[in-house]
């Protein structure tokens, strides 16, 4: 990959649902010149206020990346973050009509195609990067990620939910060649327990079974089943048991360890720089990305790299 900064050619636009509003929205990707990094605009507000996609923007981590600048919010970042830095674009505009970028099939294989549809351009100006020299550790609630020197970017992601349908999962990502094949069309997932807490907390109103993988881990009876999809206005299907209940739509064995790794990449977009240096995520979630690249911001700042 060369080392110049690179954008879109043309624009793009996407129409999609929100996963938690529930509400339509448009998304459209324009050019950007060189030093610009990634800007979101609320084209539906007044003056049409833009939100850098930096960490230090982030507000809400619970069950997505929201970010909040100018008085303005823009929530579930990750996917659209992950397909345009996996697409090896350093600057883009992204401009939307709500407050919430569109769930799609719940990967982020639509915005890649999207992107390379629009071409990709290189420019004039070199790359930035942040090195990874000393090793940089977060630590929370079970949850490790760990970086350390390497010469390219490299994830590596661990999961274990102590699931008896999904067990221990691993994930790893060596080359950005590989992320449109094997980690762009991977999808978020959900444990079918938690379907209704989210519901009552007035969250996933754009879920689907085609835009996550539902996990189902303990016995319902069908009567329990059908109440259930009841509460999403969903029609009733046969239960078949414990499983992936959508397995129709999963990709790869480990997907949810592989969508992790895409949520990763994604929120580590929010550094605003290229990165060299492998990282390892043990349990990795959007509280923890996010403050794992807080601390990468605070290593840029203190580089003067006047980013």
């Amino acid at each position: 990959m060369s080392d110049k900064q690179r954008t879109i050619l043309n624009k793009a636009t996407l129409k999609g649902t929100g996963l938690h509003t529930g509400k339509e929205v448009v998304i459209t990707f324009k050019p950007a010149k060189e030093n610009t990094g990634y800007i979101f605009r609320r084209v539906d507000l007044e003056n049409k206020p833009e939100i850098e996609a930096l960490a230090e923007n982030v507000v809400e981590t619970s069950r997505s990346t929201v970010l909040f600048r100018n008085n303005a919010t823009v929530a579930t970042v990750e996917h659209v973050m992950s397909a345009i830095y996996g697409m090896g674009i350093d600057n883009i505009i992204i401009e939307i009509d709500g407050p919430e970028t569109p769930i799609l099939d719940g990967s982020s294989k639509l915005y890649v195609q999207s992107l390379a549809k629009a071409g990709i351009k290189e420019q004039n100006e070199k790359r930035r990067y942040f090195e990874i020299d000393d090793n940089i550790i977060f630590e929370n609630n079970g949850t490790v990620i760990k970086a350390e020197s390497f010469d390219e970017l490299s994830l590596e992601v661990l999961i274990d939910y102590h699931s008896t349908v999904l067990g221990k999962q691993k994930a790893v990502l060596n080359s950005s060649v590989d992320y449109i094949s094997e980690i762009a069309p991977c999808k978020t997932f959900v444990f079918l327990k938690e379907l209704e807490i989210l519901l009552k907390n007035n969250q996933i109103k754009g879920g689907d079974l085609s835009n996550a993988l539902v996990i189902v881990e303990k016995e319902f009876t069908q009567k329990e089943f059908d109440r259930i999809a009841d509460l999403f206005n969903k029609k009733h299907q046969k239960y078949n048991g414990r499983g992936v209940l959508n397995e129709e739509y999963m990709t790869f064995e480990n997907e949810p360890a592989r969508h992790k790794l895409l949520d990763l990449l994604g929120d580590l977009a929010l550094t605003g720089m290229r990165i060299k240096g492998k990282i390892t995520a043990e349990k990795p979630g959007h509280y923890a990305n996010t403050e794992f690249v807080k601390i990468i911001r605070k290593k840029i700042k203190e580089q003067k790299t006047n980013y």
